[in-house]
């Protein structure tokens, strides 16, 4: 176990949501559903949840993960606020 791992507050595996927050271009939940699957790959399509912002300009994905590793989630978020398209990813 790594020294992140033993300062985390989480106790692996568990489930964690990870949500981003992006243009409503009509592709915005698939390509953070593809940038997270590629670091959780048994993503299942009922842990997806998708809200449009009230005008429609904006959508936020939801998307609830079982963590495996501080790390792993290190690089999905990494990944995430590298794309240009991701205003927000918590």
């Amino acid at each position: 176990m790594t020294q992140a791992e033993q300062d985390s507050l989480l106790e692996f595996p568990c489930q964690f949501p990870i949500k981003a927050m992006g243009r409503d271009d009509g592709q915005f939940a698939e390509l953070v559903v593809t940038i997270v699957r590629k670091h959780a790959p048994e993503l299942q399509d009922a842990a997806i949840n998708t809200r449009p912002s009230k005008a429609g300009n904006f959508v936020s994905v939801t998307v609830t993960i079982e963590a495996t590793s501080r790390q792993q989630l290190d690089n999905i978020y990494l990944e995430l606020t590298a794309c240009e398209q991701v205003l927000m990813a918590l």
